[in-house]
Parts: structure tokens; C-alpha cells; sequence
């Protein structure tokens, strides 16, 4: 491999070890547009700590080193490299990963070419070997976990989109679509580069069947819902709103979409990815089935892996199969040319499919017409914002805003149950209109009743007797709590509250333990104490045995 290749899979290297692939998946370039390039980011103080003497000089740092520049670097690297060993070897993978992510991250400060030095060349290959050795060992421990929580958490979670189509094995595409698309590239705007080649039109051709078109029709039809928030977001971090695309390969713009690995959201994140880019998970919520932080995550993944590969081909297949991936490819081949290493069987199955759907989904998406397509979207959604400062169930919320509670499911993908946080900052959306209802319903009943009571208004000329049978609670709670008299029927309109009879608050959930996972930390996901999963498990110490499935009573009402 040259040099400047070299230099790219080091690059590469360095991103892989932040982000293991957002989900899994594809470019010789004719009729292409030009793309703008990402908006570069001046480094920051950390990042500067290690750079060369020189650099730090020209950089208005003025220090001076006891020891050679390169000796000092790969001895920083070489001290991360062994803790993170220890850590793998201890069991403990997210924190090896994190000592080998500060490796990657001051190799790639450094300045320093990677052929430079043969030091630095043997540490860029124990680094790659670690990260091979993460993907093997931890990747499967940790898709069973997510495949668990699923389960658990989340039953009504929709499959990926990407997993019915990437694994398929089409005939020929018909050649009359290529003449249709190529006239499209000229006639319509794109800032992606988009290729009529063979693989394109076999997909454009899949489009045109009955199981194709009701996959791109899906997607087309929930675009509207979330399109306006993803150009601008896209556009504002500095790559091609033409990536919009992706998410409707991924998921057909389905927030609680999840793929058999566990990869989630509109943009089909896997949980490591999505930590790496801010996207928090806890037992209440999951940020990578929201919409909004999960695409301005996609966007800065998208900036990241551009700035390495500089082609909007292999950014795609990197962003499908992981950054890893591709740069072996690349190293394997000596192709940095996405269709090359198609033709050459250098990517993984799925991620050698992944581009042309991304392209054939994209001539269709900006032109649906010219293929036959018609679509009547859906209406973009307009929302009130509450901010309940406590724990409250959707089932209230649904009843004090006239609502139900898959309408509030719907319009808050990241909750994981049926149930708010109790956090003062969680902000619940609620039908346009309906936040000064809501607000104005939790004020007629006390807070620490919120996840347990319900409401009802009353149409017609009801007896609070009907009321009381209606929801099994006695008339004398309905006259108290509503302070009304047993015989007196409350006129029409009213909002009733319901008293529900306590109930547990508590539920039971299994966890299956993962490699590198402590008491500690699985303590803190779940918001209970290492010492009660001890008491519940029977467990000693600070670990439990991989694979281990324990169980877990939160805090939490109905789900």
C-alpha cells in the first residue's frame, strides 16, 4: 500500500475506535454531481497538547519537551495501549475501549505520517489488531443485550427497513429506467454525487414491484414529518442535505425503528456509536430513537467520516459497515473507489448493496413522478411542549389532553415506557393545543399521584355511580377527590379525576451482563444501587459473570 494510503486507514483507524458502525453497508463515478466539502474545525486545546513542539509553537503554545517529540508521543500512546489491554483482558470492555479511543486520539493529533517511524507503524497495527479483537469477542455479547432490551423495553418497536431489501439477490435492472434517470440527473438539483450504473438500476427496477414500492412509498409518505428539521440540521453541520436519504433507507423515517443487532432510530444507531456522539441512554429513555438529537448526531458522524475517505461513496459504506471496514478494503485492494471494492467482494455483503439503494432511493425520492410514484404525505406534526417536572403517566397525560397514549408514543419515540422520568428538565410533547390542558389537569391532582391516577370527562348526563363502575373505584373516592356529593351527578364536561387503588410501582426486568460491564455501572443505567442487584442476584463483588442474567426491580409505575 502507498503512503498516503497508509495514512488514510490510520485515519480511519482512529475513527473506528470512536464509533463501531452506526448500522451496516457502497462508488467508479460517472454523471456525478460535485458535493461541498465539510466544514473544517479548528482544533481545540486538548487536541493541541499534542502536537509537536513546532506546531504548539506556531499555535501560540510555547513549551519545551525533555524529549524528543515522536519518543514522547508513542511513549503517551504506548501507556494508553497497555491500560486499555488490561482492561479487555480484565473483562472490562468499554473502558478498554476508551483507553484505546485516547490512543487513536493522540496518534491522530500528533501530526506525525504513521510510516514516519517503524514504532509508529507497529503501534497503528496493535491498535487495529485490538480493535479486531473488540469486534469479535464484545460486538455479539453486546447485539444480545440490545436484541434483550428490545424486547423488554421497547415490544412495539418497528424492524429496519434496510434488513428487508440490502440481503436481496435481484435480476438485471430494466435498461429503459436508466435512460429515466440519467435525463433526471440533469433535470433535478442533487449535492449528493448520484451514479446510473448496473447495481443502481437493478434497485430502481426492485422499486417499480409491488414489495419495492410499498418500501419507498412508506418511506415517502413519513419524509414530511421530519424532512424540514433534517436538511436544515444537515446544512448547518456542513454536509450534503442529499444524506436525508439514508434515513430513509435505514428506516423509512420510523423514530422507533430497530434493526435484529439492535441498532435504532431514524438513523439506525448502535448504542456505542450513539454514546460516542452524545446520544444518552437510561432506563427511562433512549436518545437514539429521538429524532432531532439522533440527526444531529447522524451529521457530525457523516463530517467525521468524510474528513477521513473525502468521497460521499465510501462515507456511506463506512457509516454502514463501520469506518474498519472500508479502510481494510482499501489496504486489501489498493481501490479508495467504493464500486471497486464492490466489484472486488472487498466489503461485507450487505454494505456492497448498501450505496445503490441509497442512490436508487434517492433518484426515486426527488422525483417520484417520473417513476410512477405518488404519495399523499403525511402532515407535518405540530406540537405543544410540557415540562410535568415529575414523573407522569401517559395514560394521564392522554386523558387530560384528549389525546391517547400511542398518539403521545408517537410524538415521543424516545421513551422507553409508559411513564415520564422524574426529571424537572424532561420536556413531554403533546398535540399542538393541548399543553395548557394538560398543565391545567396536573394542578387539580397531587404530584405523587401522577403515575397512578387518571382522568375523565364527562359527556352526557353520567352518575358518578356509572363513572365509578366504569374504572372499579368506589362512588365515596370519586365524591372526595373531586369534592362532589355522591348524589349530585357533575354537569357535562367535566374533568373527573379518578383515584386509582395503589397498585405496585415497581417492575421487574432481566438483564443479560456484557462483557465489561460492572455492578456499578449497570446500577446507574437502571437507577438502583450495586448493592441491591448484589442482594437480588446473590452476587459478591463489584462484577458479575458474562452472560449472566440478572434481575433488576426498579423504580418505575406501569409501563
Amino acid at each position: 500500500m502507498n503512503f498516503s494510503g497508509k495514512i488514510a486507514a490510520w485515519s480511519v483507524l482512529a475513527l473506528a475506535l470512536l464509533s463501531l458502525s452506526a448500522c451496516d453497508q457502497t462508488a467508479k463515478k460517472s454523471l456525478q454531481a460535485h458535493a461541498p466539502a465539510a466544514t473544517p474545525v479548528p482544533l481545540d486545546a486538548q487536541a493541541l497538547r499534542h502536537l509537536p513542539v513546532t506546531a504548539r509553537q506556531s499555535s501560540g503554545y510555547l513549551t519545551t519537551e525533555p524529549r524528543p517529540p515522536l519518543d514522547s508521543l508513542i511513549d503517551r500512546v504506548q501507556a494508553q495501549m497497555d491500560k486499555g489491554q488490561k482492561l479487555f483482558e480484565a473483562g472490562q470492555t468499554q473502558s478498554a475501549r476508551a483507553a484505546w479511543n485516547n490512543a487513536s486520539n493522540i496518534l491522530l493529533a500528533s501530526g506525525f505520517p504513521v510510516d514516519s517511524d517503524p514504532r509508529l507503524r507497529a503501534l497503528f497495527d496493535k491498535l487495529s489488531e485490538a480493535v479486531q479483537a473488540i469486534d469479535a469477542q464484545a460486538a455479539p455479547a453486546e447485539q444480545a443485550s440490545e436484541q434483550q432490551e428490545n424486547q423488554e423495553e421497547a415490544e412495539d418497536f418497528e424492524p429496519a427497513p434496510i434488513e428487508e431489501i440490502a440481503g436481496l439477490s435481484l435480476p438485471p435492472g430494466d435498461p429503459r429506467l436508466a435512460r429515466v434517470a440519467q435525463q433526471e440527473l440533469i433535470d433535478v438539483p442533487h449535492d449528493l454525487p448520484l451514479t446510473v450504473n448496473d447495481s443502481v438500476l437493478a434497485y430502481l427496477s426492485f422499486f417499480q414491484t409491488r414489495r419495492g414500492r410499498a418500501t419507498i412509498e412508506n418511506g415517502l409518505r413519513r419524509a414530511s414529518l421530519y424532512q424540514d428539521m433534517i436538511r436544515e440540521t444537515l446544512k448547518e453541520e456542513g454536509v450534503p442535505q442529499d444524506l436525508i436519504y439514508l434515513a430513509q433507507a435505514e428506516s423509512g423515517f420510523q423514530p422507533q425503528a430497530v434493526s435484529r443487532a439492535g441498532a435504532r432510530g431514524i438513523w439506525q444507531f448502535m448504542a456505542f456509536t450513539g454514546e460516542e456522539y452524545g446520544l444518552e441512554r437510561t432506563s427511562w429513555t433512549d436518545d437514539r430513537n429521538d429524532p432531532v438529537k439522533s440527526t444531529r448526531a447522524a451529521a457530525r458522524h457523516f463530517r467525521d467520516l468524510y474528513r477521513i475517505f473525502g468521497d460521499w461513496y465510501l462515507v456511506m459504506a463506512a457509516y454502514n459497515s463501520g469506518p474498519l471496514n472500508v479502510a481494510r478494503g482499501v489496504e486489501r485492494t489498493g481501490y479508495a473507489d467504493f464500486w471497486e471494492l464492490q466489484k472486488r467482494d472487498a466489503l461485507p455483503a450487505e454494505t456492497r448493496n448498501y450505496v445503490p439503494i441509497i442512490i436508487a432511493m434517492a433518484l426515486v425520492a426527488k422525483d417520484p413522478a417520473r417513476y410512477g410514484v405518488q404519495v399523499a404525505p403525511d402532515k407535518p406534526l405540530q406540537t405543544d411542549v410540557a415540562k410535568p417536572g415529575h414523573s407522569v403517566s401517559l395514560q394521564l397525560a392522554a386523558d387530560a389532553t384528549g389525546s391517547s397514549v400511542e398518539t403521545l408514543r408517537m410524538l415521543n419515540p424516545s421513551l422507553l415506557r409508559a411513564v415520564t422520568p422524574d426529571d424537572s428538565g424532561f420536556e413531554l410533547h403533546v398535540p399542538f393545543g393541548s399543553g395548557a390542558r394538560l398543565d391545567q389537569a396536573l394542578q387539580m391532582i397531587p404530584s405523587d399521584k401522577w403515575t397512578t391516577w387518571r382522568m375523565y370527562r364527562l359527556e352526557g348526563s353520567e352518575s358518578l355511580a356509572a363513572i365509578a363502575a366504569k374504572y372499579h373505584v368506589t362512588v365515596a373516592s370519586l365524591a372526595s377527590v373531586n369534592r362532589l356529593q355522591a348524589d349530585d351527578p357533575p354537569a357535562s364536561g367535566t374533568l373527573i379525576i379518578i383515584p386509582s387503588a395503589p397498585r405496585p410501582t415497581s417492575r421487574v426486568i432481566h438483564y443479560r451482563v456484557r462483557r465489561g460491564d460492572t455492578l456499578d455501572d449497570i446500577a446507574s443505567r437502571f437507577g438502583v444501587t450495586a448493592s441491591d442487584l448484589r442482594k437480588w442476584n446473590h452476587l459478591r463483588g463489584s462484577h458479575a459473570p458474562v452472560g449472566a442474567q440478572l434481575k433488576i426491580i426498579t423504580a418505575s409505575p406501569g409501563t
